[in-house]
């Protein structure tokens, strides 16, 4: 399977991130489990051979939940989901547009 885009990691980091406050490689395990990814495509890196896809694109999908305000950064390194976050899950699109 392909590595998925941010927007198709949107609903599922918000999902993580109702289990309690998270982190991007504590999501990036979940994720990598949830979408059965080989170690070879989590080991996948940029063209620039500096950052690695996966954490890459869950980082964009946490940047734009959190500026929607579905999660917030409760502190460095971390987000939780917010109350709009846990609404947005009770009823959740079937995709996101950014």
């Amino acid at each position: 399977m392909a590595i998925p885009d941010y927007q198709s990691l949107m609903l599922p980091v918000l999902e993580i991130a109702c289990t309690g406050e998270s982190s991007v490689p504590e999501t990036e395990a979940a994720i990598t489990t949830r979408f059965g990814l080989t170690p070879e495509e989590s080991e996948q890196r940029l063209p620039s051979g500096k950052q690695r896809v996966l954490p890459n694109r869950i980082h964009w999908a946490k940047f734009y939940l959190t500026k929607a305000g579905f999660l917030e950064t409760p502190r460095r390194g971390r987000f939780a989901i917010t109350d709009s976050g846990r609404h947005l899950l009770a009823h959740p699109p079937e995709t996101f547009l950014v």
